[in-house]
């Protein structure tokens, strides 16, 4: 449902005691980003005030209390949470858990009606936001049961070129290498593929493949998981068409540069993907919920206690996030018009020795 022309996107405030407010306010303080999108913010009017005094942002908005009502040119504020609710900055509450999940809840339930196009979620506390109807890892597992139609998610990091996606998530370092299996990987690589494809316009993406194990495994020294799972998922997918290579230990392939030749990355764990990358793009990175219907973003970072009520958190993460929910949902709709209104087919037909150009004049 684009309003005006506009792209309508739900922001959900994510932790209200973390630096969640901060950067949506600042992102908005700029009113050219008014002029890119219809922002709707799911949470709480009054925390957002408090934020807005207690940092001295000057952002105005205006307050909803249904999606519809949402105008152009303003920073919407739709309000899905208790009145009294109560913000203690730094500290880890239920009370803010179940905030972060209203917010989160009402957003799925609009975007499952149309009254947004795409979702950017602040960061929230994953211990915090559990419940009887939050049972996951985090954002992206939640995300996929509500509205992932049978579709698997894929966690990617990414910060312009620089893709980062992982073959495993939000799971003990202890069952990683029991849950990597060749079906896995390849699903994975799959929904990867795809997503460099149909989100990132790339037409032949090159993906570079990490080992599990240190140097590769040396040979079935230091482990077989190379040499018995990566690489004949690898030659499967090969086999399939797509451009996959490695494995490559992580601490070379990052130390020299050498990500820099691919377009994305396909790392078997969280930290092995993620460390590096955040220690390169931390700032400006983003995370984007490949494989679904529904374009998913949020900024690299987490909460931030440490630093929340202080103003000095960078709302650049959060902006990218913004900016790249909009740039996947047009390549989506791009790619929706080509589908819907293909070219006519081509093609020679041999006759009494001439080949004439016949159009075939049916709509595939």
């Amino acid at each position: 449902m684009e309003d005006n022309g506009k792209i309508r996107v739900g922001i959900t405030h994510g932790d209200i005691n973390g630096v969640g407010y901060e950067v949506i306010l600042k992102s908005f303080s700029d009113p050219a980003m008014l002029e890119l999108c219809t922002p709707i913010v799911y949470g709480s009017p009054k925390v957002a005030t408090y934020h807005r005094k207690a940092m001295d942002v000057q952002t105005s908005f205006t307050i909803i209390n249904n999606v519809d009502d949402a105008q152009d040119g303003k920073l919407n504020i739709l309000n899905c949470t208790e009145d009294e609710l109560k913000v203690e900055l730094t500290k880890a509450t239920p009370e803010a858990g179940k905030a972060a999940l209203d917010a989160l809840e009402k957003a799925l339930q609009d975007y499952r009606e149309g009254g947004i196009d795409v979702l950017v979620t602040a960061p929230i506390n994953k211990h915090t936001i559990q419940s009887d109807a939050f049972h996951f890892p985090g954002h992206t597992e939640y995300i996929e049961e509500r509205v992932g139609n049978n579709r698997k998610a894929l966690m990617i990091l990414l910060k312009d070129d620089f893709r980062v996606a992982l073959v495993t998530g939000h799971i003990p370092v202890k069952d990683i290498a029991t849950t990597i299996t060749k079906e896995l990987i390849m699903e994975k690589m799959e929904i990867f593929h795809r997503s460099l494809k149909q989100d990132f316009g790339i037409d032949c993406p090159r993906i570079a493949v990490f080992s599990l194990n240190p140097h590769a495994g040396d040979n079935g020294v230091i482990g077989t998981e190379e040499r018995d799972v990566i690489i004949p998922a690898m030659q499967e997918m090969i086999a399939k068409g797509v451009q996959c290579f490695g494995p490559y230990p992580a601490d070379g392939f990052m130390g020299s540069g050498n990500f820099c030749h691919f377009d994305g990355i396909l790392a078997m764990y969280h930290d092995q993907g993620l460390a590096p990358f955040k220690a390169l793009a931390m700032d400006e990175g983003v995370n984007f919920t490949a494989g679904l219907p529904i374009v998913r973003t949020s900024p690299a970072h987490g909460t931030a206690y440490d630093i929340a009520g202080q103003g000095i958190a960078s709302e650049n993460s959060f902006r990218q996030a913004i900016y790249l929910a909009l740039d996947v949902y047009r390549n989506r709709m791009i790619e929706r018009e080509i589908h819907a209104r293909p070219l006519r087919k081509q093609y020679y037909e041999k006759r009494d020795d001439s080949d004439i150009l016949k159009l075939d004049q049916q709509e595939s």
